[in-house]
């Protein structure tokens, strides 16, 4: 029986035997075609010669081309692992001829391959024939059929329609009949019960198609229209992984040494065997189909990333991390384990994959690490999810779930959909989709990121030394560059790092990198994938020099001061409140602590004063660090470790330790409390039910702060003529403002009456309505107000009072309407506001009475005319 290796080399050297170039696969991922992401077809990288664009370099032409088909037109991810015959990544061989030989050669040529080098059994084989066209007026493929008939009886031989059998690039274009050469693998016991003429282009998986002759014999031009080529062509491709099935005589493709050694490592690092449970089954065809297609296409230079054929590719290697997750139990990496394998299988046909072996398995291993964490989070809470869906008898997942899945947890939203329909259940798809469209509203008014791939330099993880060093000869492992609202900047991965990354509530370390007497400004850093990633703004000259890291010690010390005094905070907290306090967020920077907490009501001054001193005094007490690093969890909680919100711990902690506080942490401490200096409370808030927030501050922002107060004071009391009992002299004015002030009421009320009686003599009759009328200046807003509610008192019903007043230089239009005049249908906010214009202003109120304010103090005599006028017209 041949193996892979040699049908694939039968294949070259049977056409290069026929005069054709034996060339090598194009890259499976397209860089130069914008309308293609990845090779679909073998004829991809032809296709200038087929659009007449280019010349071709040789007449006859065959190679074996890697192909991927996942999306678009070829949408097979779905199919991939449960059945026997579907792929992501294939192989496809073909033959060409550019304007050299045509229908009579590529027919013999394929037969002659086909049952005298392969020695396939003539009797499976048949052949399809395009049936004809009368819209194109293209008759059937006699000529085809013809030399078809030199190799197979006519009842083998079977028309094809146009879907079938006629090949086009797009609308327009090179395009012609086509020639399917297609095999039956069944037992001859079936074979005999039903003929395999019925099961041609009936997707059974044991009769399939394994080669389609293309002979493109015709142009398609925009009006539709067909035209024959001057040079007519042949495009052949037929499936190697069906190939082998069919010349190893298996009745799956995953049955082949193309596959097999590949689920072999599969059931060896998983523990399983293959073919015992179809569970495992699907779920090891999926990983050996995928694991080929990530690996070629990282080869191929295309990393998993979040956007087009980075997507894709991420897509289906998260499929693959799934299924193993899932159905093998791997809660750990293990696709790049099986580069071996699969090197072992293809490597000498593809050379690449030996090449780049290192770089591939490190991608993969990085993708798999960064995905597992998520995985389980995430399938966690897609199981509550369905088990609350099947409480309720209901069917669907709601939309929304499936978003927060997919936009949360990183879910592609066909993984979501196989977990439900695992379960019965199925997807809320207009949903997702709504909630995707508002995603996408939103990021249009968001800062769009581009983040690069990762440049790697070093196979190796990264280490934090941050805890003993502050500064560190260190080497770059990998960066990459990131662009933000016209900006760029890169991001950097180190060998070894004293700098600490934003986690757990502190802020990430500044700094910077030193080599050759330049320095490379660190700014911040960030965790990203258990990574810590810092950020620059330039990239060294040599990225692969050794560098000296230098950590910002002084602002790393405020932090790290500020972290401790966070949890000194949490245990005095506790004595002064409760034990029912438990810490439900935090903030530490170099300027300022933030400390969100449980308790269900506000702090009272004096509890709040009873937890400073209670910091204050383990800051005077000099505690020293006492650190334990890689302690058992159980060990650290008989140690009296207090645990943070909703953290997960590993089987190994830190414990810090100052005196009776003793907490669960990863982040930068001082070794000694006193280092801390001073502690003082600035706000405390609430910020949700039953959870409060402290800010507070420390050594030299609690002098500051202390140093401004003392500042007011010095001022307040030069204020009160330097009196030695300043809060006795506050009292004092206090009390002497109060009479002031109700002097001025007296005085105001007095001149309001006076102002009122004037009103009242100067009133006027237009048209039986009463009009009172004031133009006035130094009257507040209330005066006016009371003026004119004691004028509705007295006036009786059919009046109107408007009044346009100035106080602190703005002017002020007020009417009243009496209760005839609004069951006419007049109305005090529409008077107003119309009215309003003139002084360049707006108001409004009830139909009985409104105000508005303005700008133009010159306006209000013609506002007020503007109201009578309205009133009285």
């Amino acid at each position: 029986m041949l193996t892979a290796k040699e049908i694939r080399e039968s294949f070259k050297s049977f056409f290069a035997s026929k005069g054709h170039q034996i060339v090598p696969s194009a890259p499976m991922v397209v860089k130069d075609d914008p309308t293609l992401m990845f090779t679909n077809a073998g004829m991809n990288q032809f296709k200038n010669i087929f659009l007449g664009q280019a010349a071709a370099k040789y007449p006859r032409v065959a190679d074996s081309q890697k192909c991927l088909r996942v999306s678009g037109k070829h949408n097979d991810l779905e199919e991939v692992g449960h059945d026997t015959y579907h792929h992501t990544m294939f192989e496809m061989l073909g033959n060409w001829s550019f304007g050299d030989y045509f229908k009579k050669e590529a027919i013999a040529w394929a037969w002659e391959y086909l049952t005298g080098v392969l020695k396939l059994d003539p009797d499976r084989l048949y052949a399809t024939v395009f049936e004809g066209s009368a819209e194109d007026g293209v008759p059937r493929d006699d000529e085809a059929a013809g030399y078809w008939a030199e190799f197979l009886p006519a009842e083998r031989i079977i028309n094809g329609n146009k879907h079938d059998n006629f090949w086009e690039m797009g609308d327009t274009g090179p395009c012609g009949p086509c020639s399917e050469i297609h095999i039956d693998l069944r037992p001859d016991e079936e074979r005999a019960r039903v003929s395999g003429l019925s099961l041609v282009n009936h997707d059974h998986p044991q009769v399939i198609e394994i080669w389609n002759l293309v002979f493109m014999q015709f142009n398609r031009k925009a009006d539709g229209s067909l035209e024959p080529l001057p040079a007519r062509n042949i495009d052949t491709g037929m499936g190697f992984e069906r190939l082998c099935m069919a010349v190893q005589g298996k009745t799956s493709n995953y049955d082949t040494d193309v596959f097999q050694p590949i689920i072999k490592e599969i059931g060896r690092l998983c523990e399983v065997t293959y073919g015992q449970d179809e569970k495992t089954d699907i779920a090891m065809r999926v990983i050996a189909d995928h694991i080929r297609t990530i690996a070629f296409s990282i080869t191929d230079g295309q990393l998993p990333s979040n956007a087009k054929a980075g997507y894709v590719i991420r897509r289906i290697l998260r499929r693959a991390v799934r299924y193993g997750y899932t159905f093998l139990g791997r809660r750990r990496p293990f696709l790049y384990r099986l580069l071996p394998a699969l090197i072992d299988s293809m490597g000498s046909a593809y050379p690449e994959l030996q090449a780049q072996q290192v770089l591939v398995e490190r991608v993969i291993k990085e993708e798999e690490e960064a995905f597992l964490r998520t995985l389980e989070t995430g399938i966690k809470l897609l199981d509550k999810k369905m088990e609350t869906l099947k409480a309720a008898h209901g069917t669907t997942l709601d939309g929304r779930d499936v978003f927060t899945l997919y936009d949360t947890f990183g879910f592609p939203l066909d993984l979501t959909e196989l977990i439900l329909r695992e379960n019965g259940l199925q997807a809320d798809i207009e949903g997702f989709n709504a909630e995707m469209q508002q995603q996408k509203e939103r990021a249009r008014h968001a800062a769009a990121v581009e983040t690069g791939d990762w440049v790697i330099l070093k196979d190796q993880e990264s280490g934090f030394v941050g805890y003993d060093f502050t500064e560190y000869d260190v080497e770059i492992i990998r960066y990459r560059k990131v662009s933000q609202k016209g900006k760029t900047f890169y991001q950097l991965a180190l060998d070894h790092t004293p700098f600490y990354a934003e986690m757990g509530g502190q802020i990430g370390d500044t700094g910077y990198l030193e080599a050759d007497g330049k320095k490379i400004t660190v700014r911040d850093v960030k965790k990203e994938n258990n990574l810590s990633v810092h950020i620059v703004d330039e990239l060294p000259e040599d990225p692969t020099q050794t560098f000296h890291a230098v950590v910002n010690a002084g602002r790393r010390q405020k932090i790290s001061a500020n972290h401790t005094a966070t949890h000194l905070l949490h245990e005095a907290l506790r004595q002064v409140l409760g034990t029912h306090v438990e810490q439900k967020g935090s903030y530490v920077s170099d300027k300022l602590l933030r400390f969100d907490f449980s308790h269900y009501q506000k702090l009272t001054p004096e509890e709040i004063r009873r937890v400073e001193h209670l910091v204050n005094d383990k800051i005077r007490a000099c505690i020293a660090l006492d650190e334990h690093r890689n302690v058992p969890i159980a060990e650290a909680r008989q140690m009296g470790a207090m645990a943070l919100f909703g953290e997960k711990y590993g089987d190994e902690v830190r414990v810090v330790r100052y005196g009776t506080s003793i907490e669960l942490c990863g982040g930068t401490h001082i070794s000694n409390t006193g280092r801390i200096g001073a502690f003082r409370i600035l706000t405390e808030s609430s910020i949700a039910a039953g959870v409060r927030r402290i800010e507070a501050i420390t050594g030299e922002q609690v002098e500051e702060f202390t140093d401004a107060l003392v500042d007011n004071m010095v001022e307040i009391k030069e204020l009160l003529n330097n009196s030695p009992k300043l809060v006795e002299a506050l009292h004092r004015m206090i009390d002497e403002n109060k009479d002031y002030k109700k002097q001025v009421e007296g005085f105001m009320a007095e001149k309001a009456a006076m102002v009122k009686e004037t009103v009242k003599q100067r009133a006027e009759v237009r048209n039986g309505i009463t009009i009172l009328s004031l133009n006035a200046s130094l009257l507040p807003a209330d005066a006016v107000k009371n003026i004119a509610f004691q004028l509705r008192g007295e006036m009786g019903d059919n009046f109107l009072f408007v009044a346009g007043t100035e106080f602190d230089g703005k002017p002020l239009l007020t009417v009243m309407l009496g209760a005839d005049l609004t069951n006419r249908g007049l109305n005090a906010g529409a008077l107003v506001r119309q009215a309003a214009t003139h002084i360049q202003g707006n108001g409004g109120g009830q139909a009985h009475f409104a105000v508005a304010g303005g700008k133009d103090v010159q306006g209000l005599a013609a506002a007020i005319q503007a109201v009578i006028d309205a009133v009285t017209c």
